[in-house]
């Protein structure tokens, strides 16, 4: 019984990090949508900062997939090689807790 519960909590937890990381990606994924239309139209744009902190903070696979669905930001070595780096730690993470 409290092996059971053990693991009831450890997948209830890795579900909520998933759940996690799903949100914060797909929020990073619009934003580079924006940031990329914004940037066509020549108009203020959202700050560098900004989407790396949100690849930081779990969006990176979010981060990877807007890069290159909407080719932006893929010259930048930061954005190019940071956002993958970031989301194989984030799959890393997120495959431990399960």
């Amino acid at each position: 019984l409290l092996i059971g519960l053990f693991l009831t909590r450890v997948s209830q937890m890795g579900l909520a990090a998933v759940s996690y990381v799903a949100v914060v990606s797909l929020v990073l994924c619009v934003y580079m949508y924006i940031d990329k239309e914004r940037a066509k139209k020549k108009e203020w744009r959202i700050s560098e900062r900004t989407l790396l902190t949100l690849g930081v903070l779990g969006g990176a696979l979010g981060g990877v997939l807007g890069m290159y669905l909407f080719r932006h930001k893929t010259k930048h070595n930061q954005f190019a090689f940071g956002f993958p780096l970031l989301g194989a730690i984030h799959i890393f993470i997120l495959v431990q807790l399960f």
